[in-house]
């Protein structure tokens, strides 16, 4: 969101980088995904330089901090990388990372919204519903489906392993989000009342077998309305009864 969104990204081939979520959010932003050769770490010198960095500065200047939290954690990484790591002189490129990248041409695109890159970043699944209380199950919890949508067999999901509280239905053919979907909540559905449930809509009928059907009949008639000759004069076979 600060650099803009790439358009490439190189990576190693670590369980995170090649999940499921990590994929489809790609996929979904339009980066192209480059991994690196196995057991080849030099294809991947910069990354490797930063944790080098980590390990000696970063972790160094956090060792006394006895009660670290994940939040703080992230703040100081943050403040490290933006403070110093890019502003300190790289002997390969023999320049800082940030005057590197400010030399160069500009290639990324608007990043999305916060929300937007959350919910690229989740699996696409497919459920069947349970008809008798309208719920399916994901990693092992089952959720509600909306009564609007009772009449589908099967549903399409998007959520992310690691946060249930982000699961979307949605439209399989655009893509697009319908409604989010939650944990069935069995103490509150035992003491609750049930709206009563519009019937659904009656199934359109078959047409009726035989006999001409009743769009050419009209067109027949309006034909001969319009006073237009016959296409061909008829012989004394056809006119007789």
């Amino acid at each position: 969101m600060k650099r803009g969104l790439p358009r490439t990204l190189m990576t190693d081939n670590g369980a995170a980088m090649v999940a499921g979520e990590t994929v489809q959010g790609l996929e979904d932003l339009g980066i192209l995904h480059w991994k690196t050769l196995p057991y080849s770490a030099y294809q991947n010198g910069k990354q490797e330089f930063l944790w080098s960095r980590v390990e000696s500065r970063l972790m160094a200047m956090l060792k006394s901090e006895e009660n670290l939290t994940l939040k703080a954690l992230n703040l100081a990484t943050q403040a490290w990388v933006e403070q110093e790591y890019h502003r300190t002189l790289h002997s390969e490129i023999q320049a800082t990372p940030l005057d590197r990248y400010l030399q160069g041409p500009s290639v990324g695109r608007p990043s999305p919204s916060a929300e937007d890159l959350a919910r690229a970043f989740r699996l696409k699944v497919t459920r069947r519903q349970r008809r008798s209380d309208g719920t399916v199950v994901l990693e092992g919890q089952r959720f509600e489906i909306p009564a609007r949508y009772r009449n589908l067999e099967g549903v399409h999901l998007r959520y992310a392993r690691w946060d249930l509280s982000l699961v979307d239905l949605i439209d399989p053919r655009e893509g697009q989000r319908l409604c989010s979907i939650h944990p069935l909540d069995r103490t509150a559905n035992a003491s609750g009342q049930r709206k009563r449930l519009e019937p659904p809509q009656p199934a359109p009928q078959p047409l009726p077998q035989g006999g001409m059907a009743p769009l050419l009949q009209e067109l027949i008639a309006e034909y001969s309305a319009s006073g237009l000759p016959p296409a061909y004069l008829p012989t004394n076979s056809e006119e007789a009864p």
